[in-house]
């Protein structure tokens, strides 16, 4: 028999599996839950105002930071690699 799960919780996850950028099973095993049951969960409130329209922007704008910190970061790696091999001092 399943543990219950009040709604309020409930909603929680689905804010968090909807905004926080990491991966439902991420948040799943965080939360304790199964991923379908988090799945179940996203889909019974995805059209609820559970996230409000300022999260669903900070969520959207977190996910572009991201993306462009992922770029830099390998642009950055790309230039120390053409570099070459620094000198013992340079390090």
């Amino acid at each position: 028999m399943g543990t219950g799960r009040t709604d309020e919780f409930r909603k929680d996850a689905v804010r968090i599996a909807l905004t926080s950028g990491l991966s439902r099973q991420q948040v799943a095993d965080d939360l304790g839950v199964g991923k379908s049951t988090l799945n179940k969960w996203v889909a019974a409130h995805r059209d609820t105002d559970v996230v409000s329209s300022e999260d669903r922007e900070l969520a959207k704008e977190n996910e572009r930071l991201r993306r462009e910190n992922r770029i830099l970061k390998e642009e950055r790696d790309i230039l120390k690699n053409l570099s070459g091999p620094q000198p013992a001092c340079a390090r």
